[in-house]
């Protein structure tokens, strides 16, 4: 346990933000992992509202300072890379 009053208040008010921030980054995580699953089950309709959805919950994140902004940009980065490969295969298998 800390001995300074203001270390005590710091874990207090770390505690706090902890339990503010989490709900957010719990749905951060879960709009991420549902646009993934869209995009690999070949769903791309709906996936490309589910990687908007996601991309949207990131940028909220980080403009509120619970997941660093680079964090944000390197996951944004990501997930469009995996659908825009998906939707070039899909282009491809059509014609070809």
């Amino acid at each position: 346990m800390p001995v300074s009053k203001s270390v005590q208040k710091q874990v207090r008010v770390a505690e706090r933000r902890r339990l503010r921030n989490k709900p957010i980054r719990g749905l951060t995580k879960t709009n991420l992992t549902k646009a993934e699953k869209l995009i690999f089950s070949g769903e791309l309709e709906s996936a490309q509202k589910a990687v908007l959805l996601a991309i949207s919950s990131l940028d909220k994140a980080a403009d509120k300072g619970i997941i660093h902004p680079n964090n944000a940009a390197r996951h944004k980065s990501r997930l469009m890379k995996k659908l825009n490969d998906a939707l070039a295969l899909s282009s491809a298998e059509k014609t070809g």
